[in-house]
This record gives structure tokens, sequence and C-alpha cells, in this order.
């Protein structure tokens, strides 16, 4: 191979894969846990599932906020790494770690303050034993949020510099040591959603100690070795915040959607809260390779973008939207012809294990048009312009997916099945807009703004 080839070749199918299984497994970590913690809690009833799944639909939506800003962080320490400018990704990095925690605590105070009327406001009609549930389980958990942020501004440091091992680790770790905690305070201690509240806040807590102890070492070329790294640099903070702002403001309103969906939800009965919350929790896995893949896009393009090879960045999206319809058909399959089974680990009543098969069903079928919906939009996000995706997720998410689904059972008097038809209208609208764009119009990648002072 000559020189100008390995110019060309900034990823090379190593460096791809080296990159990209951690992000899968650590995706596919988290989506596990989420299902143990429901199978576990499902002991205590269907009471306690449902208030489990509707803060999660609050935790979501937060933690939706702090990745938000952790892509733009992710994103420009990526352009400096492909600048070789390793002083600047480290400072890009300090800044985002101040960010996402500051963030981060005020969310935490207003959910102890007001925790229990915003359940209310948004979940008013739920069974009291439900709200009850609901309430325990946001009050502790709220708790973990700091460490939460702490833990993905460090991995999205490391990730930037491709160091996807290192966060997956930690990850295994985090994960058993919150599932052991589940099998304790549930089997033995007889707990409830207590249960599975306090050893995610023990095991978030450890892991983010753990991260903020790697980012500081010395032998690492990436790492913010003092607390001069995190004192504000306004002009850092507004590189990382013209793409990290916009990523949030569209990953708040995406979930603030779907805490009004939820809502709505919860008006059909315990019996659709609980198929919805079990087939919401077991389509996770259909995600996983998206956003495992979208997750290492903001690397890949970022620094792409960095080092000048816009062309190259198109490439390698084109390269992770092919194997994430090769996932989507393995998973897809195990879904489909699995769920009988899968369903009756939960223990639902008829009414409920039926509605949960039938959505597991339509959503398989309907995954075939998620990737260009929310793949596609990482590359956009990375190369500049978070802002239209931003547009385009608002307009799509309100006009199609909140406002049908609200014409459907409110109007048409459809049951909980007839709010993910709502959900596919809005992912056709995007994919024909982000399809457009990336396949047709072939828009360009805006130039990196990440600069050395």
């Amino acid at each position: 191979m000559t020189e100008t080839q390995q110019k060309k070749s900034m990823f090379s199918g190593e460096d791809l894969f080296r990159l990209l299984w951690p992000l899968l497994t650590e995706q596919l970590l988290a989506v596990f846990v989420g299902m143990a913690d429901t199978l576990m809690v499902s002991t205590a009833g269907e009471a306690a599932v449902s208030g489990v799944s509707l803060v999660d639909s609050i935790s979501i939506f937060i933690i939706q906020v702090l990745f938000g800003l952790t892509s733009g962080g992710s994103v420009v320490c990526a352009r400096y790494i492909g600048k070789q400018d390793m002083k600047g990704a480290s400072r890009s990095g300090g800044q985002m770690l101040l960010i996402t925690v500051g963030a981060s605590l005020m969310v935490t105070a207003i959910m102890l303050l007001g925790g229990r009327l915003i359940l209310r406001g948004i979940f008013g009609q739920v069974e009291e034993a439900v709200m009850t549930s609901a309430v325990i389980y946001l009050l502790i958990t709220c708790l973990s949020f700091p460490f939460l942020a702490i833990y993905n501004s460090c991995a999205a440091v490391f990730r930037a510099d491709k160091i996807t091992r290192l966060s997956l680790y930690v990850s295994l770790f985090m994960n058993g040591l919150n599932l052991a905690g589940n099998a304790i305070c549930i089997f033995v201690l007889k707990m409830g959603v207590e249960g599975v509240a306090i050893p995610t806040l023990i095991s978030r807590t450890v892991a983010a100690l753990i991260m903020l102890y790697f980012l500081q070492k010395p032998d690492n070329e990436l790492r913010i070795p003092d607390l001069r790294h995190l004192h504000p640099d306004m002009d850092m903070i507004g590189r990382i915040c013209a793409i990290g702002i916009p990523s949030s403001v569209e990953g708040s309103i995406f979930q603030f959607g779907k805490l009004m969906l939820q809502s709505l939800v919860s008006t059909l009965g315990t019996a659709s809260i609980a198929a919805y919350a079990v087939a919401s929790n077991l389509v996770m896995y259909l995600y996983l390779p998206g956003n495992s893949l979208g997750a290492g896009l903001l690397t890949i393009v970022g620094q792409c973008i960095g080092a000048g090879e816009k062309q190259q960045a198109r490439n390698y999206t084109k390269q992770l939207m092919l194997v994430n319809y090769m996932m989507l058909a393995v998973i897809g399959s195990a879904l489909f012809f699995g769920r009988d089974m899968i369903v009756g680990w939960y223990h639902l009543e008829s009414a409920s294990a039926a509605l949960a098969k039938e959505m597991i069903v339509i959503h398989v079928l309907a995954m075939v048009i998620w990737p260009l919906s929310f793949l596609l939009p990482y590359y956009f996000r990375a190369s500049g312009r978070a802002a239209f995706t931003m547009k385009i997720s608002i307009v799509s998410m309100w006009v199609f997916r909140v406002a049908l689904a609200y014409v459907f059972v409110l109007v048409l008097h459809m049951n909980v099945v007839s709010i993910w038809y709502a959900m596919f209208c809005d992912w056709i609208f995007r994919a024909i807009i982000f399809g457009y764009a990336f396949f047709i119009k072939g828009e360009e990648a805006k130039p990196a703004q990440a600069s050395s002072r």
C-alpha cells in the first residue's frame, strides 16, 4: 500500500471493529440490565413494573439531554484529535465534563424538590399503587444523575480517541454490581422498587469514580490532569454547545414527546401500561446496533472532518448503514420467532401478554425504516449540521408521532398498538428527509471548527 493510499484510509476494518464492538456490547449490557430489572421487579406485581416503567421514561429523557451535551464534546474532541492536537482534545474534554455535571446537578435538585409533582402532572390518572412505586423509584435514582454524567463524559472523551474498551470494562463491572445488588435486595431482603433503585445508584457512583481515575492518569496522552481544565473556557464551551445544545434539544423534545405518549398510555389501563412497558423494553434490542454505530460515527466522522477527509466520512457512514441492516435482520428474527417465550418471562396477565406480542411483531417489521431515520442524523451532527437534525426531529415528533397518536386514541378510540403506528409515520417522514439530504442532495459537511488557541 502506498503512502497516499494509507493517508486516504483513516480507519481500517480492524480499527472499525475495535471501535464499534465495545460500544455494541456496552449497549447490550445496558438493555440487558434494564430487562433484568423489569423481570426482577415483576415479582412485586404489575403496579411495580408500571411504576418503574413510568420513571424510566423520565430518566431516558434526562439521559438524552446529557447524551446530547456529551455528543457535542465528543465531536469537538474528535476533531482536535483529527488535527493531531491532543492538548486541545483534553481541554475540550474538561469543558464537556464541567457542562454535563453542572446540568445534571440542576436536574437532580429539581427532581428531589418537585419529583412527586412532576409525576402527578404527567401521569396523574394512574392507579395509586403505580404512582407510589414511581415516586419511590424516582427519588432514589435521581441521585445517580450526576454520577451518570461523569461516567458518560469520561467515556465520550475516550471514545473520541477510539478507546472504547475501557468504558466497556467499567460498564461490565457496573452492570454486574447492579445485577448482584438487585438480586440481593429483591430476593434476599424482599424489597420492592427500592431493590432496583438502590443498586442503580451505587453502581453508577462506583463507575463514575473509576472513569475519573483513568481520565487523570499521567500515562494517558488524552487526559484531564487537574482542575484547571474544569475552569470555564467560554470559547470552547461555545463550540461544544453549538453541537451539543441542538442535539440535547432534539433528544429532550423527542423524549418529551415520548413522555406525552406514555401519559396517553396511562389512560388506557394497567394492562396496556404493562404491555407497553414490556414491549418497549424488548424492542430496545433492535435499537442496539444503530445506537452503537451512531456513537461510533461521532468519532469516525469527527476525526475525518478534522483531518479534512469529508468523502471518507460519507463512505464510512454508508458502510455502517449496511452493517446496521445486517444486524437488524438477526435480532429482529430472534424477537419475531421467540416472542411467545420471551414475553412469558414477564408473568403478564393474558390480555397484557397478547398486546405485548402484537406490538413486538409490528415493531420488528417497521425497523426497516429505522436506520435511515436515526442512524443518518449522527452523520449530520458530527459534520456540523446538528441544527438541521434538530429541526426535522421537532417537526416530525409533534406533527406525526404525538398528534397522530392522540387522534388514534382519543378520537378514533384505538388501542395502545395505534400509538406505535403513529411512531412509524414519524420514522417514515424522517427517513425521507434525511435520506434525500444524504443520498440525493449529497450535502457536504461544514468545515471543522476545532482550532488550536
